[in-house]
């Protein structure tokens, strides 16, 4: 709930930073003495910047269930089920978080945590996955995904790409309605296709460079979460042997709003949500025992 919060208060202060940024530099005046109301455009770049990106974070374990055909398991159905659930339990409560609901899906190898909040959250695993692996990685997998929950990536993320896509709205906007103003000397109320044209495109180019943000900062989650796996496994190899036995494997596709949470090879590094397989056993290797 804290982060949720955070998450609000964040987005908010964007705004606020991003009016008084206008406000000192004298934009204000000028838009609004040319019919813009910065304020309202404050108030909707707020609402398109967090409104779908918080939607998305609270149904995230609902779309999850339904997109990905994860079931739910309790241990109860068999052995195999059993050892899944308790490692979840045993790392959940190492990791100080609430007991997340665990899942098993068809597919290739992937695996994926998700939710709103740490103490009710989804971790779910493929049946590639555990008939492709080891028990002890599989641990380790499961372990990463924990430690997902427990740094609470899920609402950071969806914090990153709200204060990115706030930046986008606001920003295409005026410069789409300063690029119109100076076309029309004036000479027309009211936005026109210089300002449709602009903000169409400055969507598109900041949409991008957003997207390299978030995905950086993606990369990085990544190397904690299997730092996270090292220390509720107790030792960094069965992170690195699930790791190196994924390099060898092709990774299951998830549904486009999971992608950033499962395990992936990425299109370009610029816009990989996950770094390679080898910067990550480096990376695993060179760590801190």
């Amino acid at each position: 709930m804290k982060r949720i919060v955070l998450f609000l208060a964040t987005n908010l202060a964007v705004v606020v930073v991003l009016g008084i940024v206008a406000s000192l530099l004298g934009v204000n005046r000028y838009l609004t003495a040319n019919g813009l109301n910065l304020g309202a455009l404050l108030g909707f770049a707020f609402v398109m910047g967090f409104g779908g990106a918080i939607i998305s974070l609270l149904l995230s374990k609902t779309i999850a269930k339904w997109s990905s055909g994860v079931h739910l398991i309790t241990g109860s159905e068999g052995p195999d089920e059993r050892w899944i659930v308790e490692t979840v339990r045993r790392f959940a409560d190492k990791a100080g978080i609430g007991m997340p609901e665990v899942g098993v899906f068809q597919g290739e190898p992937n695996a994926f945590a998700t939710g709103a909040f740490k103490n009710n959250a989804l971790v779910a695993v493929s049946t590639g996955l555990l008939q492709g692996m080891t028990r002890e990685e599989v641990e380790a997998v499961i372990g990463h995904e924990v430690a997902h929950i427990a740094n609470g990536d899920m609402v950071t993320m969806t914090l990153i790409q709200g204060v990115m896509n706030t930046f986008v709205v606001f920003l295409s906007r005026v410069i789409g309605y300063l690029v119109d103003s100076w076309l029309s000397r004036g000479e027309r109320s009211g936005p026109g296709i210089g300002y449709m044209v602009t903000t169409i495109v400055l969507d598109i180019l900041l949409g991008f460079l957003a997207a390299i943000i978030v995905a950086w900062f993606s990369r990085q989650r990544e190397f904690r979460a299997d730092r996270g796996s090292a220390q509720l496994m107790g030792r960094r190899q069965p992170m690195i042997n699930a790791l190196a036995r994924l390099g060898g494997m092709v990774p299951g596709e998830l549904p486009k709003g999971l992608q950033s949470m499962g395990i992936t090879s990425g299109v370009g590094k610029l816009f990989s949500t996950h770094p390679p397989i080898e910067e990550r056993i480096a990376a695993l290797q060179a760590a801190q025992a």
